[in-house]
């Protein structure tokens, strides 16, 4: 057995006190560029392997440890909570009218959970019919005087990551008084209680809670004091923008040899600029669309931008899906190619179609759980904005300036001439809240400005950041935006820390984003952090999305090409398998 195997068999309080004893007496005496290699033999990722006798189940099923303890899971491929969610309460309102009990449904507390109500003259016998039917299955039943909770945990076939009781359908017992009307034994965002003979009504899923697809129709049981939506909730369009680039594609590097011999300055004003590392693809983006799919199902469309490069994996026909080249968002205006993100950034709010609100993330910031939209958007339509605890340099602006510092300084100084405010704090690297009319404003604003960050096909020092810093400013001060608070992890995969605290995240899954950042650096160090993002995005989100295709192309392509694969007669290929886990739509 390796030291590999040994170490992810031994108990997460152990490992953590080995790996901080070799932080400060063995890393240290290690060669930097062996640091990482080091470090992620330390800390392996992903599941203790069980014994073999012990994951023994009947056929579809795996036994895994939880948080919670061992539990029974069903075996799928392509789950997601709010599939996992759906296949609870669907099982449960199946199992109640067979057995001919009233019930309607209710607003779940808990927006990742969903619950119905029954009268509480029918408990016992609703007790005793939610327990067989847990029992039936490897189901989890959590009785209790005012509610229960049933559900069927769900896990991927490595068994790395369960959706359980956190998904549970949870049933209500209402009370009937003299006053002709069923109590609640619980609040609810809506109604305390309902006139007990009223007529049910039919309300979509959209209805009860905020995670869930804007077109899902899937209509259930109700009374109508619960079709009616709160003032807290978020119910406009939010689409999400994805940029991206696969800087290993043969095609896209000879475009940028071609421009980086344009444009001689490049490597005369500083090496950030065009380095390998800014145009690198891990495969990030397949798992950030993971992670959207499993923990944002109320995102409406997803725009991916690219300079004519599709992805292998990525399904083009998906409804939700649209790809969006350089030339169809810069239009008449920049210079194209370009290599420049935040060239790129200044010419989104063009894309045709787009929502008026609508999240923008690189392909290295990921979703780290379910979430709702009222993270990132208030009901009134406001953004929110996440201010990183680093700060901006008070210096002015000078030709040592890394080019993210310079588009900051530039940013501060407008800001400062327009509303008299002084910047001081950049912004996390998260998933950043838009609004395309606050961008379209600045972009009429600053006309000179935009324009001349559109046209750079590098990072240059007279760039501005537009949507990852200026507009969160921008919008503040105009009343359009408010401060928000995110759950947040920035590691960078060169710090020889950073394999802890992906094992960390792992154990936790406790935040709402991460960002796997990455440097300029060559040799050993680059296979480290490859196999270190091979390793962890797996593990973290191994549920198959709907955006990815069961039978790849061959590599990054044009869109042209990838077309003519996907619409090319494929009879020796077997049928796509279904997917029963998908939330309905």
């Amino acid at each position: 057995m390796t030291l590999r195997q040994i170490l992810r068999l031994t108990p997460w309080s152990v490992r953590r006190r080995i790996f901080e004893a070799a932080e400060t007496r063995l890393l240290p005496r290690i060669a930097p560029e062996r640091r990482l290699g080091f470090a992620r033999t330390l800390m392996p990722l992903g599941p203790a392997p069980v014994p073999g006798r012990r994951r023994r189940t009947r056929p579809g099923t795996l036994r895994v440890r939880t948080g919670d303890g061992w539990v029974i899971a069903r075996v799928a491929a392509d789950a997601c909570p709010a599939g996992a969610r759906r296949h609870n309460l669907d099982r449960v309102v199946r199992a109640l009218d067979l057995a001919d009990v009233d019930w309607f449904r209710v607003p779940a507390p808990d927006p990742l959970r969903t619950a119905v109500a029954v009268p509480a003259s029918d408990r016992d016998r609703v007790l005793r019919l939610l327990r067989e039917l847990a029992a039936e299955d490897s189901g989890r039943f959590t009785p209790g005087p005012k509610t229960a909770a049933v559900c069927w945990p769900v896990t991927d076939p490595g068994g790395n990551l369960v959706l359980g009781a956190e998904h549970a359908c949870e049933v209500e017992f209402w009370t009937g008084g003299a006053d002709g009307r069923l109590h609640a034994p619980r609040r609810n965002p809506l109604a305390d209680s309902v006139p007990a003979d009223e007529p049910p009504v039919i309300a979509p899923e959209t209805v009860f809670g905020p995670f869930s697809s804007p077109g899902d129709s899937t209509g259930y049981r109700t009374r109508p004091a619960f079709t009616g939506v709160d003032p807290d909730r978020i119910d406009f369009p939010i689409d999400v923008v994805y940029t991206w680039v696969d800087g290993g594609d043969e095609a896209w590097q000879r475009r940028k040899s071609r421009a980086l011999a344009e444009n001689s300055w490049v490597g005369e004003i500083n090496g950030q600029a065009a380095n390998d590392s800014r145009y690198a693809s891990r495969d990030e983006l397949r798992y950030s669309m993971r992670a959207l799919h499993c923990f944002a199902p109320w995102v409406r469309r997803i725009f991916l931008v690219t300079d004519d490069q599709v992805p292998g994996w990525l399904d083009l026909s998906h409804p939700k899906l649209t790809l969006v080249g350089h030339r169809e968002v810069f239009g008449d205006t920049g210079v194209l190619p370009t290599f420049n993100s935040q060239a790129i950034e200044s010419r989104l709010h063009r894309i045709p179609g787009l929502a008026e609100h609508f999240l923008y993330l690189n392909d290295d910031v990921i979703l780290g759980r379910p979430v709702t939209p009222d993270l990132f958007f208030t009901p009134g339509g406001l953004t929110k904005f996440f201010p990183s605890t680093q700060q901006v340099d008070t210096a002015p602006r000078g030709p040592g300036d890394r080019p993210a510092d310079s588009a900051a300084k530039n940013n501060r100084r407008l800001i400062e001439e327009a509303f008299g405010r002084v910047l001081t704090r950049k912004m996390m690297h998260t998933p950043h809240p838009s609004r395309r009319s606050v961008i379209d404003e600045i972009e009429k604003r600053f006309t000179a400005q935009v324009a001349e960050t559109a046209e750079h096909q590098f990072r240059h020092p007279d760039d501005i950041s537009l949507l990852s810093s200026l507009q969160q400013y921008y919008a503040y001060l105009t009343g359009r935006a408010a401060p928000g608070r995110i759950r947040y992890l920035y590691t960078d995969l060169a710090e020889p820390q950073t394999p802890f605290r992906l094992a960390r995240l792992l154990r936790g899954r406790n935040v709402d984003a991460f960002c796997l950042n990455d440097v300029d650096v060559a040799g050993a160090a680059v296979a480290d952090q490859e196999a270190l993002v091979a390793e962890f995005l797996p593990a973290y989100l191994p549920f198959v999305s709907p955006f990815e295709l069961s039978h790849p192309r061959p590599g990054t392509t044009s869109l042209a090409a990838a077309t003519r694969t996907a619409t090319a007669p494929r009879q020796s290929l077997p049928p796509k398998r279904p997917m029963p886990m998908k939330e309905s739509s």
